[in-house]
């Protein structure tokens, strides 16, 4: 990072703001996040859980620089009670989320080989037979079809589970520990038992697999741990994510099939020249407020001065990337859909090294999912008025709790 040499004195640091989790409607985007990137580059927020205030960058710029910076840490907020979103606090030993380097690529080095380009390629011609499965089904069925349940959400669930290695005889069984876990009405009590069931399902087949050969998830971990690479808990707390990591795809893909459905012109479009599917699924991505206000911490290792400000040592700080992502400094007119917008370097799966370790497997997901469903059900269109749409409460990933559509 640049640090700014010409204040010889910092600036009075802002006065904190308190951050609550408001209940939005839609994709409608945070109008307390708009106040604070009005108001600077840098704010002092209190979120509702957690002790003290913390440092908040919404600037493109900033947010890059931030992240990618080692003197901001994230493995040393483990110790800390930062000011959060989540009213609970327990990292597990292996979490990518807040390793450092070298510890972060060590870890994510035992699972690279199931996540690259080549890996997604292979994958995507089974993917795109299970889709078609669910796909039939639902027509099978007939409308009108809630699309999370039949499948927005069986979809990721039942893909993660292929790359991850879930043995078929297994398979419904994890499937019920995730879908629980990820779940907003059974409640903290039934999500903490799927945690205990999934985790301890986890450490068994880990362990089994201690000298496969095989290109799955569980079989990389097994042999990375017999190798001496990572340890035994580093391995479940780095396969547990990644086993529930198709929330993120369901409810991104939610906000972004109610926006298509919602503006017919859109729609059109992407029906009409199947060629700009790819430039307008980066600009819904952009544009959605996957999450509600921000994600993870880091804490300064020492002062650093940004905008006038000095952040000291020891200071927690936050970056929002949904505020980056409508920077006009870097995306102009950011709250237009721009199919067309060139170049959209969009940061909706993160920066530096934290990136989202699923990235590619997202956007494959992602792409399969609105090209399937635009070229299968060409009369695809809501089945209530779009302020009829159910959204989720009282989560940190924001989308559709239910999405009805006839064709």
């Amino acid at each position: 990072m640049t640090e700014e040499t010409t204040t010889l004195t910092p600036q009075a640091p802002p006065p904190v703001r308190h951050w609550p989790a408001l209940e939005l409607k839609g994709t409608e985007f945070d109008p307390l996040l708009a106040e604070f990137m009005r108001e600077g580059p840098l704010t002092r927020i209190q979120l509702p859980h957690g002790e003290g205030w913390a440092w908040l960058a919404t600037r493109y710029d900033d947010v890059k620089a931030i992240t990618n910076d080692p003197r901001f840490s994230r493995a040393e907020v483990t110790g800390r009670q930062v000011t959060r979103l989540a009213p609970h606090f327990k990292p597990r030993p292996g979490s990518l989320a807040f390793a450092d380097q070298p510890d972060h690529n060590r870890l994510r080095r035992a699972v690279a080989g199931a996540f690259t380009v080549g890996a997604a390629k292979r994958l995507r011609p089974r993917a795109q037979e299970m889709l078609d499965g669910l796909v039939d089904g639902m027509v099978r069925a007939g409308p009108p079809a809630d699309l999370v349940e039949r499948v927005l959400e069986p979809f990721p669930v039942a893909l993660v589970s292929e790359v991850m290695g879930v043995p078929a005889a297994d398979r419904e069984r994890v499937h019920a520990w995730t879908r629980t876990i990820i779940s907003t009405s059974g409640g903290a009590e039934a999500a903490e038992r799927a945690k205990c069931g999934l985790y301890g399902w986890i450490t068994d087949t880990v362990r089994a697999r201690a000298h496969s050969t095989g290109d799955d998830v569980y079989s990389l971990l097994g042999a990375a741990v017999a190798r001496g690479d990572i340890g035994a808990d580093e391995a479940v707390g780095l396969a547990g994510p990644l086993q529930i990591g198709g929330e993120a795809v369901t409810h991104n893909c939610g906000q972004l099939l109610y926006l298509v459905l919602t503006r017919p012109e859109l729609m059109a479009r992407m029906r009409q020249e199947p060629g700009t599917r790819a430039t307008a699924i980066d600009e819904l991505l952009r544009h959605i407020p996957h999450r509600t206000s921000v994600g993870l911490a880091r804490i300064a290792l020492e002062d650093v001065e940004l905008h006038g400000h000095r952040i000291a040592a020891g200071d927690a700080v936050y970056v929002s990337y949904l505020a980056a992502n409508r920077d006009p400094a870097v995306f102009p007119d950011p709250e237009r859909i721009d199919v067309d917008r060139d170049p959209n370097p969009h940061l909706a799966f993160g920066n530096g090294p934290h990136h989202c370790t699923g990235a590619v497997l997202a956007r494959m997901q992602t792409e399969l999912l609105v090209g399937t469903l635009l070229d299968r059900l060409p009369g695809l269109r809501l089945a209530v008025p779009a302020d009829q749409v159910l959204w989720r409460r009282k989560t940190m990933i924001r989308g559709p709790q239910t999405l009805p559509v006839t064709w």
